[in-house]
């Protein structure tokens, strides 16, 4: 049974997840960050020790939670040291393999977007699972289902498909929307305005398949206005091929037969 718990990072989804857990009652002993003050900041809100040393990480923990960046993933897995409990990582494109060097590993992806000051239900985000061992498996699913209501088993593969189509559906549609925050900025328009369009483009998803419910002038071959489009951000040679590939894109899946 997993009680006691080590958090190795101390970022977004780490805060997250941890303030999750130690109001679910679970025992959160350490939390570690290269930075201690980070790891002070987490440690402080979820009755834990803080420390920026690895070779101090506890030994004799349940399960070991390593949630950092990608780029550092790899590094943090090598300098840990061999521990009793589970060790898992939290990413969505990194294989099962980087954890051979622990005997009892696994995978814990919870699939949402994570933000350190703005607070989640983990009790609707899906948790992926992975591990190799059937009973490591088992105990992590028992673990995820105190706080998830949606688990299931995931493997390395679909993982990164999950995390590619993810990029597209949540990083690229945001920055998307950064884009539309600046359009409006510079002619003096709130950003309000266009909030509930975002909100009805996502709730449509819902009931229709996005190709489906795919509205605007490129969908209806509009070239009059998409020509007005381009023109007015010819000032801008990023934006303007940006509008003009999306615009192609959805022509292009627009005249795809229907199955």
């Amino acid at each position: 049974m997993i009680r006691n718990i080590i958090l190795i990072g101390a970022g977004n989804l780490a805060s997250q997840l941890g303030y999750t857990l130690s109001k679910k009652g679970f025992n959160i002993r350490q939390v570690y960050s290269y930075t201690l003050a980070n790891a002070e900041l987490l440690a402080d809100k979820v009755n834990a020790y803080a420390t920026d040393n690895l070779n101090e990480i506890q030994k004799d923990a349940d399960l070991y939670i390593i949630s950092v960046k990608d780029g550092a993933l790899l590094q943090v897995i090598n300098q840990l040291p061999i521990v009793k409990g589970i060790v898992v990582h939290t990413a969505g494109s990194v294989n099962i393999d980087a954890l051979l060097k622990f005997e009892n590993n696994g995978i814990l992806y919870p699939f949402q977007t994570f933000s350190k000051d703005r607070d989640v239900e983990f009790d609707s985000i899906p948790i992926l699972i992975e591990s190799d061992k059937p009973e490591i498996e088992d105990k992590l699913t028992k673990f995820a289902k105190c706080f998830s209501k949606t688990v299931s088993s995931c493997n390395s593969n679909q993982r990164k498909n999950i995390h590619l189509a993810a990029v597209f559906a949540c990083n690229f549609s945001n920055h998307m929307y950064a884009i539309a925050e600046e359009l409006l900025s510079k002619n003096n328009i709130s950003f309000d305005v266009i909030k509930p369009l975002i909100i009805e483009t996502a709730l449509k998803t819902e009931s229709l398949s996005p190709a489906k419910a795919q509205t605007g002038p490129a969908i209806r071959g509009d070239k009059a206005i998409m020509d007005s489009h381009l023109e007015m951000l010819s000032d801008d040679h990023e934006l303007h091929a940006l509008y003009k590939n999306l615009s192609n894109r959805i022509i292009k899946m627009g005249n795809q037969p229907n199955e």
